[in-house]
């Protein structure tokens, strides 16, 4: 519903009833003032504003005349509902807001700390790509670090960190904990590697590489949240070496 149009509409017609009714005051408190004439566009204007009163509140609008009642009280009447409908109007945005269901929030400074320990600062700078690329490069160096590896970049060392096959002589792995031999662990291991290295790709590099890079704060948020599950599948994990004796693969 175009609320700017019902707010407007029942406005002009309020603005109407009230100049009539005011005029009707005169009529009755003046001697020899004549009674002001039936005015058409108030009529018009009724018929609008009922059915709009009736969009908000059905059944508002639907004043009806009593035979008993002079015409100033029926139109006070009428002036009555259409402010009412006015007032439901003017606030239904804020009420549909209200009345919206409670959605969960996520907090930045409750991302993981890797995330968000270096990209505090540089967001509070509000330099929102740069502090994804902090939070993108100190996960890195987090993997690297728990794996002893830094001779590759950093999407294939997840295509290699995550991979089912089993360790290799300088090839260690990253494990989730559970039943290795049920689909379930080993679609979250498979998972777990293409997500970062996807996360890498899509986002890391972006911000690396472009020179500037229109993200809005709900785009960098969703960003730094990706990264934020990736850190916390690397410290959940156990690293599997190969023992000295294997050969690689």
């Amino acid at each position: 519903m175009d609320h700017a149009f019902a707010v407007r509409k029942l406005t002009e017609f309020l603005d109407l009833v009230s100049q009539y009714l005011f005029e009707v005051d005169l009529a009755s408190s003046a001697i020899g003032k004549e009674w002001p004439d039936w005015p058409q566009q108030l009529v018009v204007q009724e018929a609008v504003a009922r059915q709009i009163a009736n969009a908000y509140s059905p059944g508002l609008g639907d004043v009806e005349r009593d035979d008993m009642e002079n015409e100033a009280t029926y139109w006070h009447r009428v002036r009555t509902a259409a402010a009412q409908a006015l007032g439901l109007a003017s606030s239904a945005e804020e009420i549909a807001v209200f009345l919206r269901p409670t959605s969960p929030a996520i907090a930045a400074d409750s991302l993981h700390p890797w995330i968000w320990d270096p990209a505090a600062p540089l967001w509070a700078a509000e330099a929102r790509q740069d502090a994804v690329l902090a939070a993108a490069r100190t996960v890195n160096r987090r993997l690297q670090q728990k794996l002893g590896r830094h001779d590759i970049g950093e999407t294939d060392l997840c295509m290699q960190t995550f991979d089912l096959k089993e360790a290799q002589p300088g090839k260690p792995r990253l494990r989730f904990p559970g039943d290795r031999t049920t689909a379930t662990w080993k679609a979250r291991q498979e998972g777990a590697k293409y997500f970062a290295a996807g996360a890498f790709l899509a986002i890391r590099n972006v911000a690396a590489h472009e020179e500037v890079v229109d993200w809005s704060r709900q785009d960098a948020l969703e960003h730094l949240a990706a990264l934020s599950v990736i850190a916390r599948w690397v410290e959940e994990c156990t690293t599997e070496q190969a023992p000295p004796s294997d050969q690689a693969q």
